[in-house]
């Protein structure tokens, strides 16, 4: 019986530490994964898992089509969860304005 106790508290510490450390990073990259994802937009420029950089011209259930390079030739349909990263055109626009104005 004396025993038991400190066992118990034990198990109980390591529960919450891994809650903590384990189980709400991931559901927190989890909603703003998801929240990436509902504010995708025609026109965003988005990465991909493989590194390659393109622009959402075509938006469907859980597929996108991007397209890839300057001739504006290729165009590939792919998965949304293959999507890394996005920057929308606003956000672009800003950045080359304040960077003539520091200049």
């Amino acid at each position: 019986m004396e025993q038991t106790l400190p066992m118990i508290m034990w198990i109980v510490i390591l529960v919450v530490f891994m809650y903590f450390f384990m189980i709400r990073p991931q559901q927190k990259e989890q909603k703003q994964k998801t929240a990436m994802f509902a504010a995708l937009a025609v026109g965003d420029t988005v990465l991909t898992t493989s590194g390659f950089y393109g622009v959402i011209i075509d938006i469907q259930d859980d597929t996108v089509i991007v397209e890839f390079g300057s001739n504006k030739n290729c165009r590939i349909p792919m998965q949304k969860a293959a999507i890394t990263a996005v920057e929308k055109p606003e956000d672009a626009t800003k950045v080359k304005t304040e960077d003539k104005k520091s200049k």
